[in-house]
């Protein structure tokens, strides 16, 4: 290999010096309490409620929020059920739920714990069970800072991208263009989206995990996504997708049922639940 090979290679070497300083430095390191493996991360626990928070409010100020009604009551009485059982992974957060009219058939919980469900999903959830199938989704989001580990891997990408990007600075526009797409679409289609699909099947888990000990059969989760998939429209294909496909959640769910069944027996079945009026 000649000197300017050499010199070519410094950039992204201290790229790589870089990204692997980070990625072994005790500040980037979270434990999920739930599965007790160990992430990055590229932000506190401060940083993210002060961030969840500023984020909650901007959306309320963009939104048509839901005062009243049923719908509220639906919601916060599952949300609170929920919040009681996230252990320690939902210990520091500050938990909120908001309903907004708007007819996607979404939720979302923001990092510190701020809920946002929009009513058109409520149809979808059928009720309390199928509404905690979402919510306990969405709640291990947060509890297990997956935001914070996208950032993270946003990051490291980025720098690798950048380091690469000073490493070809002497190649032609077009040669320099054309080596960076490929990069940039093996990390995508490589690493980010792979990421973010874990991200939604370990949110699954978790959150089947969570309804279960609050007391919901965990079985309404496979009903809500079944339920999803027949909402018709254009689906992407799993690869391109930063959210596993309806079947591949579907055959995760039904694999992890007789744990998380158990779970729901040892919590009483679905005795809790009619106590209190609301749906198994």
């Amino acid at each position: 290999m000649n000197r300017r090979w050499l010199l070519r290679l410094v950039p992204f070497a201290l790229a790589g010096a870089f990204v692997l300083w980070r990625y072994v430095s005790p500040a980037n390191q979270f434990t999920n309490p739930e599965t007790g493996e160990r992430h990055r991360v590229a932000l506190s626990t401060e940083q993210e409620l002060a961030l969840g928070a500023q984020a909650f409010q901007d959306v309320l100020r963009q939104s048509q929020v839901v005062a009243s009604g049923p719908e509220v009551d639906q919601v916060r009485r599952v949300a609170a059920r929920l919040t009681k059982v996230t252990g320690e992974g939902g210990s520091k957060m500050e938990w909120k739920a908001a309903v907004i009219r708007d007819a996607q058939a979404n939720a979302f919980c923001l990092p510190g714990g701020k809920i946002a469900v929009f009513t058109g999903i409520l149809p979808v959830c059928a009720d309390d069970a199928g509404l905690a199938a979402v919510l306990g989704h969405e709640m291990a989001h947060a509890t297990a800072r997956h935001g914070a580990q996208r950032l993270f891997q946003q990051q490291q990408t980025q720098a690798l991208m950048t380091g690469a990007s000073f490493s070809l600075g002497d190649l032609d526009y077009n040669s320099q263009r054309a080596v960076m797409g490929v990069l940039g679409a093996g990390a995508q289609y490589g690493v980010l989206l792979p990421f973010s699909r874990d991200h939604e099947s370990e949110a699954d888990r978790i959150g089947v995990i969570y309804m279960a000990r609050a007391g919901y059969d965990p079985r309404a989760a496979i009903a809500f996504w079944q339920r999803m998939g027949s909402q018709g429209g254009k689906k992407q294909a799993e690869f391109a997708s930063t959210h596993p496909s309806h079947g591949t959640r579907i055959s995760a769910l039904e694999a992890q049922m007789p744990e998380a069944l158990e779970v729901w027996r040892q919590a009483g079945g679905g005795a809790a639940v009619r106590e209190t009026g609301g749906a198994r």
